[in-house]
């Protein structure tokens, strides 16, 4: 039976508020996130530190269903206050391997920790906003030692099928930021043969600011050790022991000191929100929502920019005057969206309907007549 749309809607707030329609800058939390937050605080203020053991076994319990979202190990899971701490904690481990393979599209979190560790980054053109996995294929591309995409592109929403390219992959390794998909569309990592993915927490996990999770395969681990380490990096840490250690095998390694507890158990009521959903049904009512919009604004004479097909996200790029204006415009009226240069990013999640894009669409006609 799929679920209960309307239901789910209710415990978001923000979309009673707003027409909420950015989901890929960051999502509004559902209740379940603020109680679980809330609960700690509780904790905190009622006894201090006194629940520390219950506190790092709840944070185990996170790491357990982090893993179990993208079909990893709890031992190759590591906590990250962003895509970008996740990104470098990858890039630590790899870039000695040499150059990288990436694409003109991407964030710049993805590709500058490995610019600024001197490692020599390729980009594969997009040809007419779409990356084409035969331009990543060993024989035609240049040499490198990892692959490295998003797999869902932040500038027009085109979305990779991460099987494909693990098919294709070869010996070199294969690095994924999951951080505009993940929440959104299912990924299995080992199916994928996916070394290392990052993703954040606040976008389409739906899980605020401050955590996120980096995913590191065990073989990946075993290579070579973290640039940087702390008390809590090592076996035994509560033997005190400053003078030597035994540096533990597995990626709670990388969280090198006391943990953020709050931003780790926003993190796990949402991920125990997204799996009671199921990800299968919320990706096809995340395309669902993106198919009805992207007819809606066609059928109102508004340029599309975003790939469709098997390319089709959450994230729709539409051609409008003056983004930044149009984007302001919306704003005051209470639609929120993220301005680009091509005009503006329109995200749908699982929260959203039907009447956020007809609202969003009326208003786009009323923008480009007083233009």
């Amino acid at each position: 039976m799929a679920p209960a749309w309307d239901e789910l809607r209710k415990d978001f707030p923000a979309a009673d508020r707003y027409v909420y329609l950015n989901a890929a800058a960051g999502s509004p939390t559902p209740r379940p996130v603020r109680a679980a937050v809330e609960a700690y605080l509780r904790e905190m203020e009622d006894s201090g530190d006194r629940a520390w053991n219950v506190w790092l076994a709840r944070r185990d319990h996170v790491r357990v269903q982090a893993a179990k979202l993208i079909g990893a190990e709890p031992e190759e899971i590591a906590f990250c206050d962003n895509t970008s701490v996740g990104m470098n904690l990858i890039a630590d481990l790899l870039a000695e391997d040499g150059a990288v393979l990436s694409d003109e599209l991407e964030f710049p979190t993805v590709t500058l920790p490995w610019i600024h560790r001197g490692v020599a980054v390729h980009f594969v053109p997009a040809v007419e906003g779409i990356l084409h996995l035969e331009s990543f294929a060993a024989a035609d591309a240049p040499r490198a030692s990892t692959i490295l995409i998003s797999h869902v592109q932040f500038s027009n929403g085109c979305r990779q099928d991460l099987d494909a390219f693990g098919r294709i992959k070869g010996t070199r390794s294969f690095v994924v930021s999951g951080s505009q998909s993940v929440g959104a569309f299912p990924v299995d990592v080992k199916a994928s043969r996916i070394d290392a993915l990052v993703t954040a927490g606040q976008k389409w996990l739906c899980a605020g600011y401050g955590a996120g999770f980096v995913y590191m395969s065990r073989e990946l681990l075993a290579r070579r050790p973290p640039r940087n380490v702390g008390w809590l990096s090592v076996e035994n840490p509560f033997e005190f022991n400053n003078r030597e250690y035994a540096l533990m095998p597995t990626a709670a390694r990388t969280e090198v000191g006391c943990p953020p507890f709050g931003a780790i158990f926003a993190l796990g009521a949402a991920i125990d929100y997204i799996l009671a959903i199921g990800l299968p049904e919320i990706a096809q009512r995340v395309l669902e929502l993106n198919s009805y919009l992207t007819m809606s604004l066609v059928g109102a004479g508004f340029a599309v920019l975003s790939p469709g097909g098997d390319h089709r996200s959450g994230e729709t790029l539409v051609e409008v005057a003056d983004g930044n204006a149009c984007a302001r415009a919306l704003r005051r009226q209470g639609v929120l969206v993220t301005e680009k240069p091509q005009g503006i990013r329109v995200s749908t999640h699982f929260y959203n309907d039907e009447s956020d894009i007809d609202r969003l669409v009326q208003l786009l006609r009323e923008y480009r007549d007083n233009v």
